[in-house]
This record gives C-alpha cells, sequence and structure tokens, in this order.
C-alpha cells in the first residue's frame, strides 16, 4: 500500500470478526510489543470453524498480554490454544469475567472433544483423517488460571509501552470496552455493546475524544422497537402461552450466558404474577447450571432483581447429567431452555432432533443467528435441516422474539458513537456481516459528515498514526477473503436435506433414476476436470 509504519507507531491486525461476528481478536503492536484485545472462537459455517484449527496469523508466544473484553466464546474461546501454544502472559479482564471464563472455557473444550469423537464414529466418515480437537479441557483451565481482574476505569499497564483502562459496555455480566494507549495513540475497543434497558446491566459508558474508534455492528442494519421489560415480558408469555396451547415441547436455543438468566428472570416474574401458570421449566445445559451460580454469587452487582431470587427458584429445574436431558423426550408440555444459541453444538441439537419433526412442538429463538449456523438455517425457513448426519423436516412452528438481544441496535450503535466523538483518526467498523457493516458506514456518514470510517478486512494490518486517518498497511490473505458467508458445506446440507423430497415430486421412477444420474454426470464431469488440471 506504500506505507510503512515504524516500530514506535501504533498498529493493529484484525485476526477475526471481520466482515463477520465471530473470532474476535485484534493484534495492536508498539515498540516491540504486542496486545491481544479478545482472542475467539470462529462460529458458522464449516469453513469458517476450519480457522479454530488453522495456526495463528502470529506467533502465540510473542504476544505479551491479552485484554478480554468478556467471557463470550466468539471473544474467548481460543485462549485455551493461545496458552497451549506458547502464551504465557496475563489475561486481563473484569472479575466477574475472571470467574465466568472459568466455566465457558472448561465446557467449550468438554464439547469440542465430545463432538470430534462422535464425528469420528460417524459411519458416513468411514475412511477419513480423524477429527482434532482445537484444545481440551486440561487446556482450558490452564488458560482461565492466567486470568487477572481489574476493575472498572483503573489504569493498568498489559505490556511495556502499553497502559490501558475497562469501561462498561452494558452487554452481559462483566463486559467491557477497553481502552488502550500506546504510540502516542489513544484507541476506544467497544467489544460488544448492550441495548438501552438490558435486564442485569447498566448502559454502556466511556469518555469521548479518541485518535480511533474500532465499533461492533452486529445490529449496523437493525432498528428493533423501543420495548420496556414489561413489554418483553408481554411477548414471551404470549408465546408460551401459544406452545403450551399447541401441547407440545417449548424449545428455546438459549446462550449459556446472560439469555438463560434474562429468560429465568422473566419467566419467574411471569409465575410470580400469575401471568403464567406454574409448569415444567427444564434448564438443558450444565453450564448454564454453572454460570447461574456465578450470577447468584455476582446478585449484588445486578439490577432488575427486585430482591427474587431467581436463581435458586423451584420453578426451574437443572439437568445434571446426559441421562435426565434424554428423559426429556418422553414430555410433552415442557419449556426446554438448552445451549448453543446459535444450534451449532450441545443439547439443543439433541433437542431439535427430537422436536423439530413434531408438529405441536414449537422452536423459539430469541437471539442473534450467524449466517452459516443451524439456527440460521431453521429461522429462514428450511424445510428439512441435517443434525449430525440426519436429515430431520422441520414441521415444529418456528417462532422469533427479537427484545431480547444483548446487542445494541443500529439507532444505539449510533448514539454510542457519536457520545465518543470528536474522533480525529478513523471510526473502524467491526464484528458484524458485510450488509450490516455498509448500512451503519453510510448511517454514520449522516450526523458525521467527514468523519473517517474504515471496514478491515480479516487479516488486514492497520497503521494507526495519532489523530490521523488509518492507514492500510498489508491487505487480507486471499483465503481469509473467501471465508464468511454460507460455503460449499452449508449449500451441501440444504441439497441433501431436500433430495428425497424433490426426487419424489418426479413424475415416475424411471425419470428420478434419470434425474440422478445427470446428477452423478455433472459431479463426474467436476472430477474429470480436476484431474486434467492435475494432470
Amino acid at each position: 500500500m506504500g506505507h510503512t509504519a515504524t516500530s514506535d507507531t501504533l498498529t493493529v491486525t484484525l485476526h477475526g470478526a471481520a466482515r463477520t461476528v465471530t473470532g474476535s481478536c485484534l493484534e495492536f503492536a508498539c515498540g516491540g510489543r504486542r496486545v491481544l484485545v479478545d482472542c475467539g472462537m470462529f462460529q458458522g459455517s464449516r469453513t469458517l470453524e476450519a480457522l479454530n484449527l488453522a495456526d495463528f496469523g502470529f506467533d502465540p508466544a510473542a504476544i505479551d498480554a491479552v485484554i478480554l473484553t468478556h467471557a463470550h466464546i466468539d471473544h474467548s474461546g481460543l485462549l485455551p490454544k493461545l496458552v497451549r501454544q506458547g502464551f504465557a502472559g496475563d489475561i486481563w479482564c473484569t472479575a466477574p469475567t475472571a470467574d465466568l471464563i472459568g466455566a465457558m472455557l472448561a465446557d467449550s473444550g468438554r464439547i469440542q472433544e465430545a463432538d470430534v469423537a462422535r464425528r469420528n464414529r460417524r459411519r458416513d466418515r468411514a475412511g477419513e483423517a480423524e477429527h482434532q480437537p482445537a484444545y481440551t479441557e486440561e487446556d482450558a483451565r490452564a488458560a482461565a488460571d492466567r486470568a487477572r481482574p481489574v476493575g472498572l476505569e483503573t489504569w493498568f499497564e498489559p505490556a511495556p509501552g502499553f497502559r490501558a483502562r475497562l469501561w462498561n459496555a452494558g452487554h452481559i455480566l462483566g463486559s467491557a470496552s477497553v481502552e488502550l494507549e500506546a504510540g502516542g495513540t489513544r484507541v476506544l475497543c467497544s467489544g460488544d455493546l448492550g441495548p438501552d434497558n438490558k435486564a442485569f446491566e447498566p448502559d454502556p459508558t466511556a469518555p469521548a475524544g479518541w485518535d480511533h474508534v474500532f465499533c461492533e455492528s452486529t445490529y449496523g442494519d437493525r432498528r428493533r422497537e423501543v420495548t420496556t421489560m414489561a413489554e418483553r415480558r408481554r411477548l414471551l408469555a404470549a408465546e408460551v402461552a401459544a406452545a403450551m396451547t399447541r401441547g407440545g415441547n417449548l424449545v428455546i436455543p438459549t446462550f449459556a450466558l446472560e439469555r438463560t438468566q434474562e429468560l429465568m428472570l422473566d419467566l419467574a416474574e411471569l409465575m410470580r404474577s400469575g401471568q403464567l401458570p406454574r409448569g415444567q421449566v427444564f434448564v438443558d445445559s450444565p453450564l448454564a447450571s454453572e454460570i447461574t451460580r456465578v450470577f447468584a454469587r455476582h446478585a449484588g452487582e445486578l439490577e432488575d432483581l427486585d430482591g427474587m431470587a431467581v436463581f435458586s427458584s423451584p420453578d426451574f429445574h437443572f439437568t445434571a447429567d446426559v441421562q435426565q436431558s434424554i428423559r426429556l423426550n418422553g414430555i410433552s408440555g415442557a419449556i426446554i431452555l438448552a445451549a448453543s444459541g446459535m444450534c451449532e453444538a450441545g443439547r439443543i441439537r439433541h433437542h431439535l432432533l427430537h422436536n423439530l419433526a413434531r408438529r405441536d412442538s414449537t422452536v423459539l429463538f430469541v437471539g442473534f443467528q450467524a449466517e452459516g449456523t443451524l439456527g440460521r438455517t431453521i429461522l429462514e425457513g428450511a424445510q428439512m435441516v441435517r443434525i449430525s448426519g440426519e436429515n430431520v423436516a422441520v414441521r415444529a412452528a418456528i417462532r422469533r422474539i427479537d427484545t431480547y438481544s444483548a446487542h445494541a441496535d443500529q439507532r444505539e450503535l449510533l448514539a454510542w458513537i457519536m457520545a465518543r466523538a470528536p474522533i480525529r483518526g478513523s471510526l473502524l467498523l467491526d464484528h458484524g456481516e458485510a450488509g450490516a457493516i455498509e448500512t451503519l458506514r453510510r448511517e454514520v456518514e449522516r450526523p458525521m459528515p467527514g468523519q473517517a470510517v474504515r471496514v478491515p478486512e480479516m487479516g488486514e494490518m492497520w497503521e494507526l498514526p495519532p489523530g490521523e486517518p488509518a492507514r492500510r498497511l498489508r491487505t487480507a490473505p486471499p483465503h481469509l477473503a473467501r471465508v464468511t458467508g454460507h460455503d460449499w458445506q452449508n449449500d451441501y446440507g440444504d441439497f441433501a436435506a431436500s433430495l428425497r423430497r424433490r426426487l419424489a415430486a418426479i413424475r415416475d421412477d424411471e425419470a428420478r433414476r434419470a434425474a440422478i444420474g445427470l446428477m452423478r454426470k455433472v459431479l463426474d464431469s467436476f472430477a474429470d476436470h480436476r484431474n486434467k488440471r492435475r494432470t
């Protein structure tokens, strides 16, 4: 690009969450020192998730410190891999985040080990090389031991030449935005920002006046209706009542951290006030159970509890083991909260396998579904999906409530950005899908004409000079530019799930066999072309 940064100029390289919403990892470098803000796991298509097993775009042993914005896996989930591969520094974060990552990372390690074992056992994978986990539960515990808690708005020195402070981000318990100073440049990284009137958390805050600001863009293209907590509870009550009328189960894919506890808060209040009858509510996630105990320990720091002992209420049944989870298959009329929130792992896939095909059951989505995830596929109207190698018809009622988001919407993002002005250098938009980022970029230009706005790609390096717009020093490697969005395995899953139905719609057996023959010829033609190119 024609620019070369000096060693005492602050640079940043984006190793994730650029034009996608997962894998957050910003590498800041100055004076020979390197600090990461987040080290998150990729979630979505198989192509994107493959990055979890690939080499980092840097030497883990050369990283001096990590500053963690919050405990969600897409921000913290590759810390065990980082430690396993040589990182020996501190992981700076708030005290609640330090408490949470012990449970979050250990669970992630267990899930990876179990998923890899299951995939390697699948009959349709016979003869293929065995999968390996990105890390184990033991690696996860070693990473959690490196956490170093620090209070909000308190200066600390993560590495020589760097100083930092954490500011409340209002997203989940313990979440923070990161203020970073190095090389004469003052930078703010938003982390994930919470919406106004978020349960448990105060509104986000941070000072004004920066050289550069990184802002998440998850909902940069969406404006939600302003909804009070009472209105949100009315919506939930209506969905629960309708689901119970259908007679089957209400299955809610939910994030173990924060979303589960918010739903518990609202269900407890609705049952306490008589708006819903007391019923069978199961929290089927060992991680959610452990996280709930962390919330109970920090209850004094949380808003909206109003003296209610929500986290120890007898209205909620926590399933302790797999056998208890399996027994839920034999009941109807239950509310089942199960992780993961995007249906990519954990016990929710087991419950979808047993409830999606039931016309009397309901699946209620209460959180963001990233592109390429099973949750997004179901929400967008798929008639058949593939789960753990099985085709499953989607006959259940598919519903959605958009008022539980832990992310600020477009209006709230704009308000947060404007409150950080003046931004003398650049506003850099990350942590969003391409359409959401582009929409937010256009919206920013209206109230802030002349503001330099940058949209970095994954793998790019940028120079962050004091008071001047950011300058791109290195473009993204070609293989990283192709990993976001749907991939061929998403397309294959859609095709395979609908193939039998589409063949059955053909007029007779002879025509069906002819169609299969044509499909084989097409696949063979691509294989022949590939072999000729190799020759």
